[in-house]
């Protein structure tokens, strides 16, 4: 099954029929056009290549142009993204894909980058406790030891240290669709999904 490509919107909340309170992410997902399909013959596989938003002629390099012309695009898309489909799904180039994909209580599977936080510390990092803070001891947030200085002399490779944290790709799976707003082009789904508000998500099934 294809896929769409949307932004964040935030996170509310809503009510089921019983009353009961759903934390849900509110994201905008399309109308992504179809720029390019994937067939066995001529690709080696099967899929599809949808687009999101436009992009400014001026910001498109000629091979982008040309390449979304050729599905009959007036604007080149800002982002692309392949999803596999199966032998028994039919798309052609220029077609558009709505919301209405998906539909309510159905599973599926987001992925987006997850929020940067720079260069963080082992405590904010890896969750370490950190050394004494009591009595205004200077290092009470360093990794503390590398290990033994003899034998091997040298820091073992995957220690936890300080370093560049998040802005990661991550996926989840089986993330429920609450509500669908075919309307406004809305997918409400249930809990939190990778990334800031207004970042790229990507659903599929």
């Amino acid at each position: 099954m294809a896929g769409l490509i949307g932004r964040k919107v935030g996170m509310t909340r809503i009510f089921d029929d019983e009353g009961q309170v759903v934390p849900v992410t509110v994201v905008r997902a399309g109308p992504c056009p179809v720029v390019c399909v994937k067939s066995p013959e001529t690709d080696g596989y099967r899929a599809v290549q949808v687009g999101f938003e436009a992009r400014k002629a001026r910001h498109a390099t000629r091979a982008e142009a040309g390449h979304a012309a050729k599905a009959g695009l007036e604007a080149t898309p800002r982002v692309l993204r392949e999803f596999p489909v199966a032998g028994d799904e039919a798309f052609e180039a220029g077609e558009e894909l709505t919301v209405g994909l998906f539909a309510a209580n159905q599973a599926v599977k987001v992925t987006g980058n997850t929020k940067g936080r720079g260069f963080q510390g082992v405590v904010k990092r890896h969750g370490f406790v950190g050394r004494p803070a009591s009595h205004g001891h200077p290092m009470s947030r360093t990794p503390g030891s590398m290990g033994a200085g003899t034998d091997p002399s040298r820091v073992i490779k995957g220690k936890k240290l300080p370093g560049r944290m998040g802005n990661n790709r991550k996926t989840l799976s089986n993330v429920k669709v609450v509500r669908v707003d075919a309307e406004r082009n809305l997918l409400f789904l249930r809990g939190a999904v990778p990334g800031a508000r207004s970042g790229y998500v990507f659903i599929s099934q």
